[in-house]
């Protein structure tokens, strides 16, 4: 499933990658919906699942070539290094957005999540009795998702895996944000917050001749559960792809009908109006990450009032239509002109 790509689309792809990161990090939002909007979707679910048998056997035997190739290497290689850079940069300053401006930056991802749903829903013609249920059990299942209590924070490396191996279907299930996951798992800071920081300031130190790391040893722990969780993810995300390009093939039709009813679920968990509730300790002291940022346990949703706030969030919610319906329009182009 080899394409000729122009620069352009290069670029391009760096930068769906580099929505894809952001997304996944953003609890609520889901990196598989940037996919399916952005028209990239299916390649992305083949290229993952030729991660296979024949693709090792072909690495063991030093024939690189073709196992890159094979595996559709430029698409992926050129996404995850988008992902990788927005990590380490798009959402630092998503962090800073949501800090200073959440209600604006709820309001775009909730307009965002709206326009997704047209987008999805408008060619999808094979309603009947079985895609309809199918709807109905990916809307309950979102919904219920989004009212779940979170759990205490866990750094058992068995458990670290785990929640790998869940976190990262967010990028493979279009609705299913694989970050709010982890926080239901009580191990979004650990895993997406503290322990990435701990990579960039290792990396930092390394740059400047500061090996003084190696005998930290909470560096050490945080390293270690970050290779685990990295491990696990990967792990995820090719038995993830192996399981719904199968699933797409087969029952199509089904599985759209329940993206779009989790896509419609996850509506309750971007709602901009929403209280955060931060996490205490006994005593009602906030418990802050490494970074000092303080610590979200949950959310609570209200009604707003009609103010001058409140049209401008309603603005921003256009807004996060129209990016849609942008990407849309671009993805449109980009498939006719590989025809």
């Amino acid at each position: 499933m080899q394409k000729t790509r122009t620069f352009t689309d290069k670029l391009f792809l760096i930068l769906k990658g580099l929505g894809m990161g952001a997304a996944n990090k953003v609890p609520g939002i889901s990196g598989g919906v940037v996919a399916f909007v952005a028209g990239f979707y299916e390649e992305f679910i083949y290229s993952l699942q030729k991660i296979n048998t024949k693709a090792f056997k072909l690495l063991i035997n030093g024939r690189f070539k073709s196992f890159y190739q094979y595996i559709n290497g430029r698409f992926l290689g050129l996404l995850v290094l988008g992902m990788v850079v927005s990590y380490f940069s798009v959402s630092k300053i998503l962090d800073y957005l949501i800090d200073h401006f959440e209600l604006y930056v709820w309001s775009v991802f909730f307009g965002m999540i709206i326009g997704s749903i047209y987008y999805i829903s408008k060619d999808f013609k094979d309603w009947n009795y079985r895609t309809y249920f199918a709807l109905i059990i990916g809307i309950i299942l979102g919904v219920g998702i989004s009212f779940l209590d979170p759990a205490t924070e866990n750094d058992n490396l068995i458990f670290v895996f785990f929640c790998g191996i869940i976190s990262v279907s967010g990028m493979t299930l279009p609705g299913f944000s694989g970050s709010f996951i982890l926080i239901l798992l009580g191990n979004y800071v650990l895993l997406l917050v503290d322990s990435v920081n701990a990579l960039y300031d290792t990396f930092a130190e390394i740059l400047t001749g500061d090996f003084s790391f190696v005998s930290n040893s909470e560096r050490i722990r945080m390293l270690k559960v970050l290779a685990v969780f990295t491990i696990g993810s990967m792990v995820g995300l090719v038995t993830f792809s192996h399981i719904l390009n199968y699933i797409l093939k087969h029952y199509k039709n089904i599985t759209i009908a329940t993206i779009i009813g989790f896509i419609v679920g996850s509506l309750g968990v971007v709602w901009p109006w929403k209280k955060t509730i931060f996490k205490t300790n006994l005593e009602g002291i906030l418990i802050l990450d490494s970074s000092g940022g303080k610590v979200v346990e949950n959310y609570t949703r209200y009604i707003p009032d009609f103010n001058n706030q409140t049209y401008y969030a309603i603005g921003f919610i256009i807004v996060g239509i129209l990016i849609v319906l942008a990407l849309e329009i671009y993805g449109q182009k980009t498939r006719k002109a590989h025809r």
